[in-house]
């Protein structure tokens, strides 16, 4: 048995050690390798190795494509490609980002999906903006309290936005807050027909918000582009130039059809 092989003093690490480096060796051949090749290339007892790269296939961080034999997973792509998606989007957002907000002179904010909650990814605003609570970026809030949230509910089939509200409860932060199901599929329709969704004093009192949605080159809902104002200050007119950024966005990371 190897030094790598021998007890771990701190077991999580080490599993963690091993994992990557199972991981790397995959990502060195285009063909699927044989477990005798990854224990002799990482050192690891074939055992101990095959242990390893059962539980990744489990997570389909491996594929078996025969017995004895491994490649990278699917689940790697997938992830991979969010990380791309969330790279580029935010590439291809921020000048559009800055030209709604010296129209608007209000923040002006990017938005992604990560599990139940929407994570801002990228913010414009001045100081001047009157705003008394800026979200910071990487700051989160619940879907159903946000507007950028409602469109990737919208975007969800009713099983899943049910199954959002018993995991969530629905809880509330203002008067205004959807707090039941029942209103909450009722907003979410007039999102898919609007395409626009809003948030009316419902995250955060004296701050209302409308948000347009961005897809990429598959047609996937990958981002919310929003607009935060001061609840006297929200414009109407400002969901045409809204909706066409967040579509000029789509149209540069390939988005070429209508959704």
């Amino acid at each position: 048995m190897t030094k790598k092989d021998s007890a771990p003093q701190t077991p999580a690490i080490q599993v963690m050690e091993r994992m990557f480096m199972l991981l790397d060796v995959l990502a060195e051949h285009q063909d699927p390798v044989s477990l005798k090749q990854i224990s002799e290339q990482t050192g690891l007892h074939p055992s101990t190795a095959h242990r390893i790269l059962n539980d990744l296939a489990i997570g389909r961080f491996v594929d078996r494509p025969e017995a004895g034999s491994y490649r990278l997973g699917m689940r790697l792509l997938e992830l991979g490609n969010l990380v791309k998606a969330r790279l580029d989007v935010r590439d291809a957002a921020l000048g559009p980002m800055r030209d709604l907000h010296k129209l608007t002179h209000q923040p002006v904010n990017l938005s992604v999906r990560q599990g139940d909650e929407i994570v801002y990814i990228e913010r414009a605003y001045s100081e001047r903006s009157g705003m008394q609570v800026v979200r910071a970026i990487g700051g989160r809030a619940p879907l159903h309290l946000t507007s950028v949230g409602k469109l990737f509910l919208a975007h969800d089939d009713p099983q899943r936005v049910r199954s959002y509200a018993t995991r969530t409860g629905l809880a509330g932060h203002t008067r205004n807050s959807i707090t039941d199901l029942s209103t909450l599929e009722r907003e979410l329709s007039r999102v898919r027909q609007t395409e626009m969704a809003r948030d009316n004093e419902e995250l955060e009192l004296g701050v209302r918000c409308m948000a347009a949605a961005i897809h990429d080159d598959q047609g996937r809902l990958v981002a919310g582009l929003s607009i935060s104002a001061p609840a006297d200050r929200l414009e109407e007119t400002w969901a045409d130039r809204l909706r066409e950024t967040a579509q000029s966005i789509s149209a540069s990371l390939g988005y070429r059809g209508s959704h």
